[in-house]
């Protein structure tokens, strides 16, 4: 399968903004849309771990995310309304895009987390809190905690890291009936995302959302952006290799964090993370396409 790094130059279409994964579009003309709050999602094939684009691409990882992304949004539209319009997209980018709303975005990534992870672990071994939320002691990584736990962050630039900041910090920059409800919708995905996962053999640890609203003056509706409960966006482990206290069986790029860590790559010491290995590349596909038929292919 021939690699999209992205970032290429679609004809109707200007690029605004280059993600770590996403690239974005806005129309020139009236070809491709209707009305004038439209944009172009595009999925690269670029693979973003710990906050840094990493030098080598997953084949064909972003047409994985688009298709998921996409059976999620129609899943969870009794919950919260998704900026997913249409798929009929310019053909250079058929399979990996999506037509969408254009919003007002949150600055703002949504975390929730219903098993302890590596990342969590450190700070709850010093501290007892994870982002400031007091549980239980003795938990273990891969145990399940009591409830699921709402960890907000702030965004941070492509190539910059995201800045965890407690409920009250995200209700001053969101606002705080804005903040009571996307922390309310974003644990209702949780669960949904939970028990629709485990019927089919993956269990759903965490959770990244993003969301925006309206630009229109007055509509504060909550809308689902970017991508939901993906190999990219969620942290997603096999079930039947499932074994609290212990490294579970990753099935997102979690798989490829573990891989940087064993080379000993700081991604504070100002160096980009290394290539991936080809062998690595194949393994990573694999995953991210198991998930995807797990998920969809399920009766």
């Amino acid at each position: 399968m021939k690699p999209f790094a992205g970032s290429m130059s679609i004809p109707g279409w200007s690029r605004i903004y280059a993600g770590k994964v996403h690239d974005m579009y806005i129309p020139v003309d009236q070809q491709w849309h209707a009305g004038n709050e439209t944009m172009l999602v595009v999925a690269s094939d670029r693979i973003s771990v710990q906050d840094r684009v990493v030098p080598t691409v997953i084949p064909g990882k972003g047409k994985l995310l688009t298709t998921l992304a996409m059976w999620w949004f129609e899943r969870l539209d009794d919950i919260v309304h998704n900026h997913f319009t249409g798929a009929q997209v310019p053909a250079e980018v058929a399979g990996r895009a999506m037509i969408v709303r254009r919003l007002r975005m949150y600055p703002v990534e949504c975390t929730v987390a219903g098993y302890m992870t590596d990342t969590m672990l450190d700070e709850y071994q010093k501290t007892g809190t994870v982002n400031g939320i007091e549980l239980p002691a003795g938990l273990r990584e891969g145990d399940r905690l009591p409830s699921p736990i709402f960890l907000p962050a702030r965004k941070g630039a492509v190539e910059a890291d995201d800045v965890d900041i407690t409920f009250d910090e995200f209700s001053y920059i969101v606002g705080a009936d804005a903040a009571r409800l996307i922390r309310r919708i974003s644990l209702a995905i949780y669960e949904r995302g939970h028990e629709v996962c485990m019927e089919t053999g993956i269990v759903l640890a965490t959770c990244k959302l993003e969301f925006g609203s309206s630009a229109d003056a007055g509509d504060h509706e909550i809308i689902l952006a970017d991508e939901v409960l993906t190999p990219d966006s969620a942290t997603l482990w096999l079930k039947d290799d499932y074994v609290p206290g212990r490294s579970q069986t990753a099935m997102g790029k979690q798989f490829v964090r573990r891989w940087l860590a064993s080379t000993g790559w700081d991604r504070n010491a100002g160096t980009p993370p290394p290539p991936l290995p080809h062998h690595l590349v194949t393994a990573t596909l694999e995953r991210y396409q198991t998930v995807v038929k797990m998920l969809t292919e399920t009766k």
